[in-house]
C-alpha cells in the first residue's frame, strides 16, 4: 500500500472543521502542530510593533494514495483556501516508506478494494 502525506497550514479556528472534513473524506487520523507562524505574499500588519497575525496549526495526514486527492480537495474547500488568500494552504507529497501504520493498512484495505 502506498501513502501520501498531506500537510495543511490552517487558521486555528478552522482546524477542527478541517479535521472533521478530512476524516469524513477518508483520512484515518492526523497529527497537529499548534502555534505555527508564516508569512504570505504580503507582510503582516503590526500595531505598535505587535504582530496582528492569526495563529496557524499544521495538520499532517498520512493517507492512502487513492484517497489523497479527494481528501486534499475536501480540506481546501472546508478551509476556504481558494476563497481567502490568508486562510491557509495544503500540499501533498509522496511517502517513500512508512512504519507503524499496519493498523491503518488493515482498516484501509477493505475500503480501497470497495472503491476500486
Amino acid at each position: 500500500m502506498r501513502f501520501k502525506l498531506i500537510i495543511a497550514f490552517v487558521e486555528d479556528e478552522r482546524t477542527d472543521d478541517v479535521l472533521d472534513a478530512a476524516r469524513s473524506a477518508g483520512a484515518t487520523g492526523s497529527t497537529i502542530i499548534n502555534h505555527a507562524r508564516g508569512e504570505g505574499l504580503k507582510p503582516k500588519s503590526t500595531f505598535f510593533g505587535l504582530s496582528l497575525e492569526t495563529q496557524r496549526d499544521v495538520c499532517l495526514f498520512l493517507v492512502e494514495e487513492h484517497l489523497s486527492r479527494h481528501i486534499l480537495e475536501t480540506i481546501a474547500e472546508v478551509g476556504g483556501f481558494e476563497r481567502d488568500s490568508s486562510a491557509g494552504i495544503a500540499i501533498q507529497i509522496d511517502v517513500e516508506d512508512a512504519v507503524g501504520v499496519s493498523h491503518q493498512i488493515q482498516e484501509l484495505s477493505s475500503k480501497i478494494e470497495g472503491e476500486l
